[in-house]
């Protein structure tokens, strides 16, 4: 029975982080219609920012804040520079820069920080396990589950619940409808890509303290998994996007106990033709959204 809790956790908490992440893509991809591919190198930028302030000797509080304030600046970034002006673009076009962006800035973050990974020194409460009942629960794993909860809840009050939120919501079900109806098509946008950075510094500080490095591809493979995750939950919804998460971590975890040692390394090659069933027989997936993005 404490096997089974403890794989229970362990899938909980992989799950959330790419809960968090789906998150992120589904919400841009609520409003503009296609997927952030640069989405990763945000994860990325919020390792190295981490790595760097606490290496400044800021407190580990103000360093999170610090990198957090950096992602999120980044993602309002990334939309004001390269994809407002495409604003009206085929959605492949926004695909295919949000890839150039992904390549140049995993380019940029080798040649400013190198390829080895850095380790990164983070507090104990981030590192050590509990043991609960003679299940052992490791700190990021208890921490993601919380967090992903909190963060759910309070995004899910922010979209129903503030103006800001509810223009969010209005511009992603008719956005020429919300122009016509006073709504500041640059607010909302910059307002989507900043939440979409916040909710990738968030999964980051999970993902690096269960690796406890920083790496110029550190972001690709969990933005893969997300990008699985927002398509089995549901393109454009933000609930399919949570749920997605969790199913994909809830199987990546069920596979490593099934498979046989030397059939692990096929893992990954079943979650995508898992996938690929998904995209045939459930196109819109788990928990699609009410109405598909306006272009």
């Amino acid at each position: 029975m404490e096997l089974i809790i403890q794989y229970i956790i362990n899938a909980l908490s992989l799950g959330g982080v790419y809960a968090l992440i789906a998150l992120g893509l589904a919400i841009v991809f609520s409003i503009f219609g296609f997927i952030n591919f640069a989405h990763g190198e945000l994860l990325t930028l919020f390792g190295y920012s981490l790595f760097y302030a606490l290496g400044a000797g800021m407190p580990f509080p103000l360093a999170v804040a610090v990198s957090l304030i950096a992602c999120m600046a980044a993602a309002v970034a990334m939309e004001r520079v390269a994809f407002r002006p495409l604003r009206g673009a085929n959605p492949m076009t926004l695909l295919v820069s949000s890839f150039a962006i992904s390549g140049a800035l995993q380019v940029i973050f080798q040649i400013a920080f190198g390829t080895m990974p850095k380790p990164l020194i983070l507090p104990n409460f981030l590192t050590g396990a509990f043991n609960i009942g003679g299940v052992y629960i490791g700190a990021p794993q208890l921490i993601s589950i919380v967090t992903v909860a909190i963060l759910a809840l309070a995004l899910n009050l922010f979209l129903n619940k503030t103006k800001f939120g509810l223009s969010l919501v209005a511009s992603a079900q008719d956005f020429d409808v919300a122009k016509l109806m006073g709504i500041r098509v640059n607010a909302v946008y910059a307002l989507a890509f900043a939440i979409s950075g916040f909710l990738a510094g968030v999964a980051a500080l999970l993902w690096v303290s269960m690796r406890g490095s920083v790496a110029p591809d550190m972001g690709f493979n969990p933005l893969v998994k997300a990008f699985v995750a927002t398509i089995v939950g549901g393109m454009g919804s933000l609930t399919g996007a949570v749920a997605g998460g969790f199913f994909l971590g809830i199987l990546e975890v069920a596979l490593q106990i099934v498979l046989p040692a030397d059939y692990l390394i096929f893992r990954d090659a079943l979650i995508l033709a898992i996938l690929i069933g998904f995209l045939l027989f459930r196109p819109r997936g788990l928990l699609p959204a009410a109405a598909m993005p306006v272009k």
